[in-house]
C-alpha cells in the first residue's frame, strides 16, 4: 500500500535548527520544540509547545525524501530531543527509514539528560543497531552553580554519567559547550569545571559555541538589568584557553568554528592540544585578527 500524499517540500514547523555537522543530511522532523524548554539563554522553540509528530506526517516526509533526496547518505532528527520518542515508536521510525531510504548510512539527533536516562542501556545499543549513529548532547558547562542558574535540569555528575551511558553504548557523541555563559565573574571556574567535565565524559567531538543574547529570554532580560555582563572578546578567548587547558579527553576533535565565534579553533585532542594554545596565544596579543561582531551569528 502507498501512504504517499503529495505535497511540495517536507513538513515542518516553526524554527527548525540542526548541527552545523549536519548541513548536508536529511532533516526529518520527528517532534516539535524541546520537551525541557526552560533554559535561560535559548529562545530557539519559545514558538511551539512540544509534541511528537503524527506517524503518518513522518511517513510522508520520509517517502518524498525516497522519491527527492537520493544523494544524501545521512538523517538528522529534529527537533529538540527526539530521542525522548518512546522506544517502540523510535525503532518504528529507523525501520521505516532503513526501508525507504536504504543509502542512509547514519541516523542523527539530539538528546538531552532526561532522554537519556529514559533509555536502558539495551534500548540504546538496539537504537544503535537499528543506525542511530550519533546524538548532539548540549552539556554548556560543568560549574553546577552556573546549571543551576540556566535552569539547565541536570548537575555536572548526572550529566557526565548520561554521556557515557552514549559512548558505553558504542553511539558517537558530539557535545556543545557555551562560551560566555558564566558571565564575567564565574568566567574561569567555568572554563576550568567544564573542561573537567568533558575528561569524564570523553566525547567524540566538542563544539565550543559563544554565548549570543536573544531578545525575551531571561538571560537577555538578565543583562538589559545590569545582572548578567558577557566577557569581552579577551575574556571569551581566554575562556577558551582555560577549558582546552582542563580537557583531557582519549580521541576526538574539538572546535570552536561556529558563526557565533571570534576565533575558529580545531584541534584534534589530544596531541592537538599545545598547537590550539598556541593559537589562542597569538590571538591574544593581536597577532590574528578575530571575527568581527557584524559577521557573528546563530
Amino acid at each position: 500500500m502507498d501512504y504517499y500524499n503529495e505535497y511540495d517540500g517536507m513538513h515542518y514547523e516553526g524554527n527548525c535548527i540542526r548541527p552545523p555537522s549536519e548541513a548536508d543530511s536529511i532533516l526529518l522532523q520527528v517532534t516539535l520544540g524541546c520537551s525541557h524548554n526552560k533554559c535561560t539563554f535559548c529562545g530557539t522553540y519559545k514558538d511551539k509547545r512540544f509534541a511528537i509528530k503524527n506517524n503518518d506526517i513522518i511517513l510522508n516526509d520520509i517517502l518524498f525524501a525516497s522519491r527527492y533526496m537520493k544523494r544524501q547518505d545521512r538523517i538528522f532528527l529534529m527537533d529538540g530531543d527526539a530521542l525522548i520518542i518512546p522506544q517502540k515508536r523510535l525503532l518504528w521510525i529507523l525501520d521505516i527509514i532503513k526501508e525507504h531510504l536504504p543509502w542512509v548510512r547514519r541516523v542523527g539527533a539530539y538528546a538531552n539528560t532526561k532522554g537519556i536516562n529514559m533509555k536502558s542501556p539495551e534500548e540504546l545499543k538496539e537504537l544503535r543497531e537499528k543506525g542511530l549513529g550519533i546524538l548532539f548532547l548540549g552539556v554548556e558547562t560543568g560549574d553546577d552553580e552556573v546549571r543551576k542558574k540556566i535552569r539547565k535540569g541536570s548537575d555536572s555528575r548526572h550529566c557526565i554519567e548520561m554521556g557515557r551511558k552514549v559512548r558505553n553504548a558504542d553511539i558517537k557523541l558530539s557535545v556543545t559547550v557555551l562560551l560566555g555563559i558564566a558571565g564575567v565573574v564565574r568566567s574561569t571556574d567555568h572554563a576550568r569545571a567544564t573542561g573537567e567535565l568533558l575528561s569524564e565524559m570523553d566525547p567524540n567531538f566538542i563544539g565550543a559555541l559563544t554565548v549570543m543574547l536573544i531578545p525575551g529570554t531571561p538571560l537577555w532580560e538578565e543583562n538589559r538589568k545590569g545582572e548578567f555582563q558577557l566577557p569581552d572578546e579577551h575574556g571569551l578567548l581566554k575562556e577558551l584557553r582555560e577549558m582546552i587547558l582542563h580537557t583531557n579527553i582519549t580521541k576526538g576533535l574539538f572546535f570552536s568554528n561556529h558563526a557565533s565565534n571570534y576565533l575558529p579553533v580545531k584541534a584534534r585532542l589530544p596531541r592537538g592540544k599545545e598547537d590550539a594554545i598556541v593559537l589562542i596565544d597569538s590571538a591574544l596579543r593581536g597577532e590574528i585578527g578575530l571575527k568581527p561582531d557584524w559577521m557573528r551569528a546563530l
